[in-house]
């Protein structure tokens, strides 16, 4: 499993998350991330924001329910053994 470092928007620290899968839904990229690589771990899903001519990817967490109840449907597809609960 991938581990990759985030840092912060307001640039006041960084963390870092194992990335369980990557999908494209109508033109946007989705990650699943999460803490911890136990059972049972709390996991993110965030949607790349990245604007033209930016080097870095920019992520944003997904809070809105409609969207987050559709691609998680797709990550559970996508990974046959989680569920994802809200």
């Amino acid at each position: 499993m991938e581990k990759i470092r985030f840092a912060f928007a307001d640039e006041n620290g960084e963390d870092e998350f194992f990335v369980l899968e990557e999908t494209m839904i109508n033109g946007n990229t989705y990650i699943l991330v999460t803490d911890s690589e136990e059972d049972d771990a709390e996991c993110l899903i965030l949607r790349e924001s990245a604007e033209p001519g930016q080097d870095e990817s920019v992520y944003e967490i997904v809070t809105d329910e409609t969207e987050l109840l559709a691609v998680s449907k797709v990550f559970e597809e996508l990974l046959e053994d989680v569920n994802i609960e809200m």
